[in-house]
């Protein structure tokens, strides 16, 4: 069951001690409270699920009004780091988010700067060698596991799946978030929802994948979790470099100026 989360962990906007019930004279009040608020997010004294105090209690706490603490938790909703849900009386509660929140944004600044999908898929090379190398090193034996399961249900589906560009991306998004890097995990994150996108649409209205060509992917995936099994650092980014050098030559021929557009719009 959720909790609501007491105030005695609180602390005061810009990181001092709690107020003492003095009223806050800001101009940016509202963006004060919203940031004590979002640092407790990001400390995980709020964690995933909790409601937030009720309004009579942050208000107090904060020195604030009604009108002034609903603009802070407005705020914290445009970030979707909390859910309120109109007309309930438990308050908002915290939804901590994922890199799909940076991702449609994301996606609409390439768009606006004239990326194309070589840009895209370039930035993406840059990205998961370095990520494989990283699980060599350090993956575990059931992050392995995991990555087998994935590809296993890849040969499952088949060549023909409709959801082939969707099954393709997780596995890749995973070797990144499996190889323990915050940052490469949130950047590949980011990139996800816009490659899966115009990878559907390039197979729908360009381009089938053979059978021979999803042989070939299998194996190279394969090969891949030789190479992260074995510990093989240099291997396995060497490897999969090669591997999305093949799949960028692959998805590009002839559509290499062709820039990057909100396809399911």
């Amino acid at each position: 069951m959720a909790r609501s989360t007491p105030l005695a962990p609180m602390i005061g906007p810009e990181g001092v001690a709690p107020l003492s019930g003095s009223p806050i004279r800001s101009p940016k009040t509202a963006e004060l409270v919203a940031g004590t608020l979002r640092r407790m997010v990001v400390d995980g004294q709020l964690k995933e699920g909790d409601f937030l105090p009720n309004e009579a209690e942050l208000m107090t706490h904060f020195g604030v009004s009604r009108p002034t603490l609903r603009e802070a938790v407005r705020v914290l909703e445009s970030e979707r780091l909390v859910e309120v849900r109109r007309g309930s009386r438990t308050g908002a509660r915290v939804r901590v988010p994922g890199p799909e929140i940076v991702a449609r944004p994301a996606g609409l600044l390439l768009e606006l700067s004239g990326a194309t999908i070589a840009d895209l898929l370039t930035a993406k090379a840059g990205i998961e060698p370095m990520a494989a190398r990283l699980l060599a090193e350090s993956g575990s034996a059931d992050a392995f596991d995991e990555l087998d399961v994935l590809l296993e249900q890849l040969v499952a589906d088949g060549h023909e799946s409709g959801s082939l560009a969707e099954s393709t991306g997780l596995f890749h998004l995973r070797v990144v978030q499996l190889s323990g890097n915050a940052t490469l995990s949130v950047v590949a994150g980011m990139l996800h929802e816009i490659t899966v996108r115009h990878t559907a649409f390039v197979f729908k209205e360009h381009k089938s994948v053979s059978k021979a060509d999803f042989d070939k992917l299998i194996r190279s995936y394969r090969k891949l979790l030789q190479f992260l099994r074995a510990g093989d650092a240099a291997g396995a980014e060497a490897h999969w470099r090669r591997h999305l050098d093949a799949t960028r030559e692959l998805l590009l021929t002839g559509l290499e100026s062709v820039e990057i557009r909100d396809v399911m719009g």
